[in-house]
């Protein structure tokens, strides 16, 4: 009865819109009170959720990614990009793709890169002659590599959800080539529109301005590079390495770069105070979600329903990627992650999938649903920054749907592409 009550709590509160943590929240008190337990388990529960020493690098990380945003840093990468691939037909797409996979592994969020790549790269897109669906579909699937790069938060709320079984460190290492495949992917699907539609082509700019563009660009990108080599050669710890990652921004942007002003530190510092807040709220509440699943075996009985209609791994997967897409499309990441890691991750283990790899196959579905209704958060900042309607978006999203799917199915199958870094790296 209590587990009843729990599911279709939640589910109404989410068709009625209510943000999802309350709806989490809601849900966990009306089924304690079906149970008879006092309401001052949740607050014990919510409290032991939060009250964990590597969840320090969640602040560290995102105010890394937020002064990395408003200290001028984007600028700096699109040139260096463009400089690449611009000489390519369509190079100012391509370009679009190199530049939101490098800020993505500085910022380590698939919505911050949109709103730093896509101010930048969207309206000049347009200029050029661009259609303004092509700019944004490209930027704001480029983006999502960002929630597979060193300095994603995510891996973090992962790493929690995953109860132990996994270390921020090897999912650090793990996300590396994941990324690497996402974006060739979307290379190729920016690369082929754009032959389709006979965009222009720029001319090559020069081995000395790519030289010199690099040289503007590297001190930005360092920061992933400090991040793994500090993690790797025992220097410090994953949690350690974010808040050298807001040191070391700190510095680019006010000394060596020059470009922060006070009134972007303290717009970055507010965004990384909300967002924070944003996320622990979710851990907490989640917390208590997660006791209760835990409770009434939500795991071990979605496992056997999923088992009485397939014994097969590669079904069993595919069921798990189409589950984790649908939730991604009308919750954000970390909901998703925080509620849908407890469940599906014993299950995936049962069928030989590794949490590791799972992490990335979690990742990437949760990516997915950023980029798609009645959510899709990056999807509508990338709209309202080219000035265009969800509905005109989606009716040429899919070629850069499919890279993504593709980019799925190789984590979701191949299992190096997930573990061997962490095999040779870290000797996992």
């Amino acid at each position: 009865m209590a587990l009843t009550i729990l599911v279709l709590s939640f589910a109404g509160f989410l068709l009625l819109g209510v943000p999802v943590a309350f709806a989490i929240g809601l849900s966990s008190a009306a089924a304690l009170l079906v149970e008879g337990m006092p309401l001052a388990v949740m607050f014990q529960r919510m409290v032991s959720g939060m009250n964990i020493f590597s969840f320090l690098a969640i602040p560290f990380f995102i105010f890394a990614g937020e002064i990395m945003l408003y200290g001028g840093v984007a600028a700096r990468i699109v040139r260096f990009a463009k400089s690449l691939t611009n000489h390519v037909r369509g190079g100012l797409g391509m370009s679009n793709v190199v530049s939101c996979t490098l800020f993505g592994g500085v910022s380590g969020s698939p919505v911050a890169d949109v709103s730093a790549m896509g101010a930048v790269m969207i309206p000049m897109m347009k200029k050029e002659g661009y259609h303004a669906d092509y700019a944004v579909n490209v930027t704001t699937h480029a983006s999502l590599v960002g929630a597979l790069m060193p300095t994603s938060h995510n891996m973090v709320i992962y790493a929690f959800a995953a109860g132990g079984a996994v270390s921020i460190s090897s999912l650090i290492m793990a996300g590396m080539l994941p990324a690497l495949v996402l974006t060739i992917c979307m290379l190729v699907a920016a690369y082929l529109v754009a032959v389709k539609r006979n965009y222009p082509k720029g001319e090559f700019p020069g081995w000395g301005e790519v030289v010199n563009s690099f040289g503007a660009a590297l001190p930005g990108l360092m920061i992933a590079v400090i991040i793994l080599v500090g993690i790797l050669s025992g220097v410090f710890t994953a949690t350690e390495a974010a808040s050298v990652a807001v040191v070391y921004a700190l510095i680019l942007t006010v000394i060596v770069y020059k470009s922060m002003t006070w009134e972007n530190l303290m717009k970055s510092a507010a965004m990384a105070v909300k967002t924070t807040g944003v996320v622990l709220l979710l851990i907490g509440i989640s917390a208590v979600f997660q006791h209760l699943m835990s409770l009434y075996e939500v795991a071990e009985l979605t496992g056997e329903m999923m088992s009485s209609i397939s014994s097969s791994p590669w079904a069993i997967f595919a069921m798990i990627n189409i589950i984790l897409f649908l939730l991604g499309t009308f919750m954000d990441m970390a909901s998703t992650i925080l509620i849908c890691t407890p469940i599906f991750l014993p299950i995936a283990m049962k069928f030989g999938m590794d949490p590791v790899q799972f992490g990335m196959l979690m990742l990437i579905n949760c990516a997915l649903g950023l980029n798609t209704p009645p959510v899709g958060t990056t999807q509508f900042v990338g709209c309202a920054i080219g000035g265009i309607s969800v509905g005109q978006v989606m009716k040429t999203i899919w070629p850069f749907y499919g890279a993504l799917i593709a980019a799925m199915l190789l984590i979701t199958y191949v299992p190096s592409f997930s573990l061997w870094l962490p095999s040779v790296m870290l000797g996992r």
